[in-house]
């Protein structure tokens, strides 16, 4: 009587308790986030890139940052799960040595438009131009607004070398020469080459 007696006290300490509550909640979420987050750290599988995977070019790089720019992730998720209604549709489902060298990764939920990340390949540069120029004139059915300013927007080649330093620093593995050669593979660049050459490498090396 007395074990049930304080059982039911130590219930009912906690559950009147708000802070005790609070602190035991934050406690057990983080103790079962490390149990399923720090293993990931030393799998294969999601540290280290897949055949076929390889850091983003200088223009590839810029053209990512114009897509985040955008908000092309608000409509556009680049994570195709393992169902078949979705392989079927996009191809390969999305593996984890994929998006090594990502920062940040653009998995993403929301699909007001179609799934991106196997488009690269797709549809030719011409079609991506059209497309971003006016997506009515390749899709009737688009609600995507126009992104026609990226065409006269030429790309500023002395912002790649800080930005793949800095990517550099979180693992990406650019070399002096890649990052110093970076702002000549700009010249004469605009942002509309830069995003597209961007979606032409998305899902590419795995088929």
């Amino acid at each position: 009587m007395s074990d049930n007696n304080a059982t039911g006290f130590s219930h009912e300490k906690i559950e009147t308790n708000n802070f005790l509550m609070i602190l035991l909640i934050l406690l057990v979420v983080a103790v079962g986030g490390l149990v399923e987050i720090v293993p990931l750290f030393f799998q294969k599988s999601t540290t280290e890139a897949v055949t076929g995977v390889k850091p983003y070019t200088a223009v590839q790089l810029i053209g990512r940052d114009i897509y985040l720019r955008e908000g092309c992730y608000n409509c556009h998720s680049q994570m195709i799960r393992p169902f078949r209604a979705e392989t079927l549709r996009y191809g390969h489902y999305s593996v984890a040595g994929e998006f090594v060298y990502d920062h940040p990764f653009q998995w993403g939920s929301k699909r007001t438009g179609p799934d991106l990340h196997r488009v690269g390949g797709k549809y030719s540069d011409e079609w991506h131009r059209i497309h971003l120029n006016n997506p009515r004139d390749v899709v009737p059915e688009s609600n995507m607004p126009a992104y026609s300013w990226l065409e006269k927007t030429p790309v500023d080649p002395s912002v790649v070398a800080p930005r793949m330093t800095a990517m550099r620093r979180v693992g990406v593995p650019y070399t002096d020469e890649e990052i110093a050669k970076g702002a000549s593979e700009l010249a004469g660049k605009s942002e509309m080459d830069a995003l597209v050459a961007y979606l032409q490498v998305l899902g590419r090396a795995l088929k």
